[in-house]
């Protein structure tokens, strides 16, 4: 596999060691969500405490009001999430 289809299944399978602890294995919780940033994204988020940092991310990703984060809402939190780090190291901050 190239780097590029590794990451992606790294990505997928990141998803799905979070979802579905808590309620459907297709969506993230806000419980989910918060282990999944704590534990797999630390290095960027950190291990933030800070509550309403965590529902003001949730609020953001669950773009269609239902409550959870879905596949493509946690997708683009990691694009996002890249495109700053991307912009951070090529000095475009």
């Amino acid at each position: 596999m190239s780097d590029v289809e590794t990451a992606m299944k790294l990505l997928i399978k990141a998803f799905h060691k979070y979802s579905g602890k808590e309620g459907d294995a297709s969506t993230l919780t806000k419980g989910e969500l918060k282990d999944l940033l704590q534990t797999e994204l630390a290095g960027f988020i950190g291990k933030s405490t800070d509550k309403a940092g965590i529902d003001k991310i949730y609020s953001n990703l669950d773009s269609n009001s239902d409550g959870l984060v879905d596949f493509t809402e946690y997708v683009t939190l990691v694009c996002s999430i890249t495109t700053l780090c991307n912009d951070y190291l090529c000095g475009k901050k």
